[in-house]
């Protein structure tokens, strides 16, 4: 790791560190909590400890393989992991983390809420003329006036405003649009939740009066914006990528005035990675001793192997995923079925600090199988081969599963699912 002048324009005047690529990968996966997976203690607490390293976990109700999102993310970390655990620090009395739109609904801690309150600001501001609170003023004045009295409250309560309006993506029911609405301009939250439905209370049950209470400028906001997506993909650079899609931090001029702040503030480290494109990234400066921890290649312990989630920050930013890791990734839940190249809700496969494959596991609830749908590896690399990959597959597979609840695994009928089954079957019993 070596210290050198900035290869970029915008941060000629600054110092940046050189590292090569294969530093920037044993950087990643340690910063990530990866390194090895499932290592932090089997308890509540860890979740936090999680959040607080990435500072948001995207939420998605989709729970095809057995989980949602942010549950995988958590299960990669954290051993013995139970949905339960986030839910509580969500839900329970102690209410320690919180549900808020951030481009996408995120799971954020609680105490960082005054550096949210931007996108209650901002929904609001547009919505103000014309939005559905002033076409359906009535409905939102009954459903507060309800919650306040009966709340938590789904929108199953308000079946008498069941009247279609235009929303999102598609017409919808008013109490629904009206709730949404209510719940992005900051006016209600998410108390509860039965599966993946919503039951919603008004924000000063939800929210500490204090925190309610503590406001902070646009820029203030829109700078920590911008901090919280260094901080949840760990390297990335200043301009705008896929991680925009949780982000929205301002246009490529403010991003580069903003990040050139907190590298002259100490909040930021610039950081060349040899042989990338654009290379000039950015970490968390409080991240600099884990950094220099894993500049030796032996920095690492034995690889171990985490089914990824397909929102998982690591992966957030697909271009780094493409140039540092050499994987091409995407989540193909929204590609037509005869257009899918792998699967609908496929895995990546890290193996050390290595992305070799993709795994489709598919959870039956009544027969408490998981049965695994497709397997494939990247070019080049032979999982039968390659030096411990089978005994820690078979950990990361036999803790997965009982994560999700099965009593058995299914291996797909396919040459590779049958021969790691036979080699699975073949590693002496612990």
């Amino acid at each position: 790791m070596t210290e050198g002048g900035s290869s970029s324009g915008d941060d000629a005047s600054r110092m940046t560190i050189q590292i090569s690529a294969d530093h920037a990968r044993r950087f990643l996966v340690t910063r990530h909590l990866l390194a090895p997976s499932r290592s932090l203690p089997a308890e509540p607490e860890s979740v936090l400890a999680v959040v607080e390293r990435l500072g948001s976990l995207q939420f998605d109700p989709l729970e095809v393989p057995g989980a949602r999102n942010h549950d995988l993310v958590l299960h990669a970390r954290i051993g013995g992991y139970r949905r339960g655990w986030c839910e509580e620090w969500l839900y329970g009395p102690d209410r320690r983390l919180i549900e808020l739109y951030n481009k996408s609904l995120n799971i954020l801690p609680m105490h960082e809420l005054p550096h949210h309150r931007i996108s209650w600001q901002r929904f609001a501001a547009a919505s103000e003329d014309d939005g559905i609170l002033v076409q359906q003023a009535d409905v939102a004045g009954a459903v507060l006036r309800r919650l306040k009295v009966d709340g938590p409250l789904s929108t199953a309560a308000f079946s008498e405003h069941a009247h279609a309006v235009d929303w999102w993506w598609a017409p919808t029911r008013a109490s629904r649009a009206v709730m949404e609405a209510l719940f992005v301009t900051g006016r209600i939250g998410i108390a509860r939740r039965e599966g993946n439905r919503r039951f919603y209370d008004l924000i000063e049950r939800i929210v500490p009066a204090e925190l309610l209470e503590l406001r902070e400028s646009e820029e203030d906001a829109m700078t920590h914006r911008l901090l919280s997506r260094y901080r949840a993909v760990g390297l990335t650079t200043n301009v705008g990528t896929q991680t925009e899609v949780m982000y929205s931090a301002g246009t490529t001029a403010e991003r580069a005035r903003r990040t050139a702040r907190l590298v002259d503030e100490g909040r930021l480290i610039a950081v060349d990675v040899e042989g990338l494109k654009r290379s000039t990234r950015y970490v968390i400066a409080a991240e600099e001793p884990i950094l220099r921890a894993t500049a030796d290649a032996g920095s690492l312990p034995e690889p171990s192997v985490s089914l990824l989630a397909p929102l998982d920050p690591l992966i957030w930013d697909r271009r780094m995923l493409r140039e540092l890791f050499g994987f091409d990734y995407l989540w193909e839940v929204y590609v037509p079925e005869a257009k899918r190249k792998w699967g609908y809700y496929v895995l990546p496969i890290l193996f050390g600090d290595r992305f070799v494959g993709r795994i489709e596991p598919r959870l039956d609830r009544k027969t408490r199988t998981l049965a695994i749908l497709g397997l494939w590896f990247e070019p080049g690399f032979s999982p039968l081969e390659a030096d411990e990959f089978i005994g820690a597959l078979g950990e990361a597979v036999e803790a997965y599963r009982i994560f999700v609840g099965a009593s058995k695994v299914i291996w797909p009928r396919t040459r590779p699912g049958r021969d790691l089954a036979g080699a699975l079957r073949r590693i002496p019993a612990a």
